[in-house]
């Protein structure tokens, strides 16, 4: 782009922004932003869904029921090939773990996400499922949404807190449409993505969810992703197995993450080997899919047969295509086994170059968890009978609130899409229940435990999340006086006179930092001119209170300063080169103003 293009570029930008600015105000242009954040998540949910559809249809509309389909040990390996060449030559960065790299941008990034997120995961990850990838479609729509978001807030120069609230108005959005549930895109944003939702951005979020869900009716009509017809009411009796439900979902949710990383980690080692990690994932998830077919895609069709199924016969339907059809008496053993391969076909999927997330495969797993507590529990007359179809349902909710730590999300989310309000009580029990279960293991959800190791995810402990927030680049003073070793006294004394710092460090030649001269304590000394040819920098110098190293954790800088109490802390890289100096004055300045900013409504 030339030097004129760019500057029409800019000109134009900026004639926006002051007209923008003199004719509307800010909440006001937010909730209009907030409205077409939601349009736009919207109409990007109905195309990603729309092509997941086509293509899936195109690729199995023939497949016959009575009998194994040789062509699923071929589909999932073409579409993760795909998959990974149009990321690799087309989109030229990583964009997996979408809802991660957006809890990345909020935390570490001033909520600013690349302008080609707002449409990369949606070719991506159609493509990925559409060919069978067994992932989901929601963490790239999120994504999008708030790609649409932040790209949207960048375009009209909104400060950083405004750009957080579009991002979080993309995700709401995002999860409202694809699921035609409103309430569960803000208990989401507000849970998952753990963005404090004050009056001033409740508003704009619940704006997007409502301009997101209607239009999404607009485009696919009354219809839900799920099904289900409550043919046995709730009773207080089935309290007991609905606890420990819960308690079985939140452990089947620590299987999850933990065999989910377990085989990122296995994957990881082939970072710079794509086509290594192609035949590794593609072998494995071809496998599982043509002994599974129930793991083919998102498998949304599976959790409706479980969902609906009023007999044996309509129950075994899931067996269709594989090689257990025709034999119902080993249905349990089918959905147990699919229940422990999901995990696998799932990192897979995404290990082998494929594109998608775990909200997918965590209702996935959380359906046949629940189907199979109940079908045991009856087998073994354990207690009150419990209909299968209903703790499948509860299930979803207990293993989702598990994955993500989001129980509320979990509660509203199922009784929203399934309109299963009736069961709003076991719901919460449930949801509940495998919470506390899976929090006794892992403190984070899955999206959060990379960036939580790292000390950069923001939490709603106001404290935690201002430190986090805060930039350690924004804070280094650069503009230091150095001193060599050998120094003498009446050489320092003209650095001090233009230092705006109490203290001088002494470096080497190379920037090493050897200590530093505290100013104050040679005061003694400094205005003796008999003196100066007396003393030198290495007599003078004592060790600092403390180092800070490049890129340390804010929270980490403020115990530093908490603990010497001193006014300035040296900041050293890599190399143990000194690249500034923080003050302690600075430091708790924007600390106190970023406070405000955070709680003002």
């Amino acid at each position: 782009m030339s030097q004129h293009e760019i500057a029409t570029r800019t000109d134009w930008r900026h004639r926006i922004h002051e007209w923008r600015v003199t004719h509307i105000s800010d909440r006001m242009f937010l909730l209009v932003l907030a409205f077409f954040v939601g349009l736009l998540s919207a109409v990007a949910a109905f195309i990603l869904h729309s092509m997941i559809d086509l293509i899936g249809s195109l690729l199995t509309g023939k497949f016959t029921a009575t009998s194994y389909n040789w062509l699923y040990l071929v589909y999932p390996v073409i579409g993760i090939y795909l998959t990974s060449l149009f990321v690799r030559h087309v989109v030229k960065d990583n964009i997996s773990h979408g809802i991660t790299r957006i809890l990345y941008a909020i935390s570490s990034n001033k909520s600013r996400l690349k302008a080609h997120n707002t449409w990369s995961s949606v070719i991506a990850s159609a493509i990925t499922i559409g060919f069978g990838g067994s992932v989901g479609a929601e963490a790239p729509i999120v994504l999008t949404g708030s790609a649409i978001g932040s790209r949207l807030g960048q375009l009209f120069r909104l400060d950083n807190k405004t750009l957080m609230t579009l991002v979080g108005c993309g995700a709401a959005g995002a999860i409202a449409g694809i699921f035609k549930a409103p309430i569960a895109g803000l208990v989401f944003t507000l849970e998952v993505l753990m963005i404090d939702l004050t009056m001033a951005s409740l508003l704009p979020v619940l704006v997007s969810c409502v301009t997101a869900t209607c239009f999404t009716y607009i485009f696919s009509g009354a219809s839900t992703l799920f099904t289900f017809h409550l043919d046995n009411d709730w009773t207080v009796e089935r309290v007991p197995a609905s606890i420990l439900l819960g308690i079985t979902c939140g452990l089947v949710s620590l299987y999850f993450i933990r065999s989910m990383n377990a085989c990122e980690d296995v994957y990881a080692r082939f970072k710079n080997k794509p086509y290594v990690k192609l035949l590794i994932g593609g072998v494995v998830l071809s496998t599982l899919i043509f002994l599974f077919p129930s793991l083919y895609g998102e498998g949304y069709h599976a959790i409706n047969l479980l969902l609906n199924g009023k007999s044996e016969t309509d129950w075994n339907q899931i067996l269709d295509g594989s090689l257990f059809y025709g034999h119902p008496e080993y249905l349990m053993i089918y959905l147990s086994l699919v229940l422990f391969t999901k995990v696998f076909a799932t990192s897979a999927t995404n290990g082998g170059g494929g594109c998608g997330g775990t909200f997918a495969p965590s209702l996935f797993i959380g359906c046949f968890t629940g189907f199979v507590f109940s079908r045991l529990w009856n087998m073994n007359q354990v207690g009150i009978y419990v209909p299968e179809k209903n703790f499948a349902l509860l299930g979803m909710a207990g293993v989702m609130s598990g994955v993500m730590h989001a129980p509320l999300t979990g509660t509203f989310l199922i009784a929203e899409i399934t309109s299963g309000y009736n069961l709003f009580m076991p719901l919460m029990i449930v949801s509940v229940s495998a919470y506390l279960t899976i929090i006794i293991f892992e403190p984070h959800s899955i999206y959060g435990m990379r960036l939580a190791r790292q000390g950069k995810l923001l939490t709603h402990h106001t404290d935690h999340s201002v430190l986090t927030l805060m930039n350690m680049e924004t804070v280094i003073d650069r503009d230091y006086q150095s001193v060599d070793a050998d120094m003498e006294l009446g050489q320092m004394v003209h650095k001090i006179s233009r230092s705006k710092q109490s203290v001088l460090p002494v470096t080497d030649a190379a920037g090493h930092l050897l200590g530093e001269i505290d100013i104050i304590r040679i005061r003694h000394v400094m205005f003796r001119t008999e003196l100066y040819h007396h003393f030198h920098a290495s007599q003078l110098m004592t060790k600092p209170a403390a180092v800070l190293t490049d890129g340390m954790p804010m929270t980490d800088v403020m115990k530093a300063f908490e603990r010497t109490q001193a006014d300035w802390l040296p900041v050293l890289d890599a190399d143990r080169c000194l690249r500034g100096y923080i003050s302690q004055k600075r430091i708790y300045g924007m600390y106190r103003k970023m406070v405000r900013d955070f709680s003002q409504e």
